[in-house]
């Protein structure tokens, strides 16, 4: 018998999946998707991330194909306006490892129970001694089904199923991504923010030869949305900031919004949400997916315990529930600061932020900033 069902198979799903197979317990692994998808926006595991996946071999395993990027830098056209070093942070991996998604879930998926594609979770109802879902197989086809624990891990599209209305923040910011290849050059191992005026070029090492880049993009209306459009728009905002030959390599663009959700409980009763399902915040500042992958990690040895017992540890949850919100509620301040300082900003603006930059990088305060922006301020697993 299935002991617990897990919803969606992302790389948050697939690690908690993974975890409780680990712990010896029967996992029913659900993904809408008939197929591995292979569009990405998280790209980077920070150090709490790497520590926590450690005692399992996984970060051995993830490391083996990621880039380790030891420091970022922040930059005002071609003048450097201060460095974070991650490389200078007290902690276990003094990096940020970048890997595109698609290979973080096929390293978790190589450890996990294969997902059962195709299954649409429409509607869970929980119950005293267990959560009834509702599965849509396509073609009419419809599957009642049935386990004592139930977490939603199958990213925005899953809370409806959970959740009636979150407190969610839309911001008007839009932005273009690509990942692109490039020649090597003297900073190939640097994360680069760009504050230009016209609004944040972020410019991201890859494993290989690739570079993951995000630009600001003034055009909010989705009818221009095209793909030649895109392309067009994220080359110029390249070579307006000193990206050229990036820009000749762009070949395809990708068009997102931010928002940012947080919702203020994670459990209800055999029923539990975790990740992006949870908690969503910008990707300007990389948190969102080490949000949900710690989330799993801190949850799977509890619902193993609640398995083998028979009971829910449930001051344990409540500890697990407090801490992964306070984790979430960080993170969203911090990727809204980001989201806020990435804007364009012209004459007296760009000069305050400039000016704000410089300090908030400088010694000793810009090893604070290091340490926050590689997760230093959540609250553990």
């Amino acid at each position: 018998m299935t002991d617990v069902v897990v919803v969606g198979a992302g790389p948050v799903g697939t690690l908690l999946a993974a975890e409780l197979t680990r712990h010896g317990i029967e996992v029913r692994l659900l993904e809408r998707r008939r197929a591995q998808g292979v569009g990405t926006r998280a790209i980077g595991l920070h150090a709490p991330v790497l520590a926590a996946l450690e005692h399992s071999g996984i970060t051995e395993r993830l490391l083996e194909r990621a880039r380790r990027v030891p420091r970022g830098e922040a930059r005002a056209g071609d003048r450097v306006l201060g460095t974070v070093h991650f490389d200078r942070l007290s902690t276990r991996f003094p990096f940020v490892a970048t890997l595109p998604q698609a290979e973080t879930e096929a390293v978790l998926g190589a450890i996990a129970p294969s997902p059962d594609r195709g299954a649409d979770v429409t509607a869970v109802r929980p119950g005293r001694s267990a959560v009834e879902l509702r599965i849509d197989r396509g073609g009419g086809v419809v599957e009642d089904a049935a386990a004592p624990i139930v977490v939603l891990a199958g990213g925005w599209a899953a809370r409806s199923l959970a959740y009636r209305a979150v407190p969610t923040t839309i911001y008007p910011d839009r932005y273009l991504m690509s990942d692109v290849v490039v020649e090597d050059r003297p900073d190939a191992d640097t994360a680069i923010v760009n504050l230009a005026p016209g609004g944040v070029l972020e410019s991201f090492p890859l494993p290989g030869s690739m570079r993951r880049v995000v630009a600001w993009d003034a055009a909010a209306d989705p009818a221009v949305d095209e793909a030649s459009v895109r392309v067009e728009r994220l080359q110029a905002a390249l070579r307006t900031r000193g990206e050229a030959s990036a820009a000749d390599a762009v070949v395809t663009a990708t068009a997102f919004g931010v928002r940012q959700v947080c919702a203020p409980q994670l459990r209800r009763g055999r029923l539990i949400v975790i990740g992006d399902a949870a908690h969503e915040v910008s990707p300007i500042g990389g948190q969102g997916m080490n949000l949900g992958l710690l989330d799993a990690v801190g949850l799977a040895p509890l619902l193993a315990r609640w398995v083998q017992e028979g009971s829910a540890p449930d001051t344990e949850l409540a500890a697990w529930e407090r801490r992964r919100v306070r984790s979430a509620v960080r993170a969203g301040r911090l990727a809204a600061a980001n989201t806020l300082l990435g804007r364009p900003r012209h004459g007296a603006g760009d000069l305050a932020r400039r000016t704000l930059v410089r300090a908030m990088l400088a010694p000793p305060v810009g090893r604070g900033f290091a340490w926050a922006y590689a997760m230093g301020l959540d609250a553990g697993p």
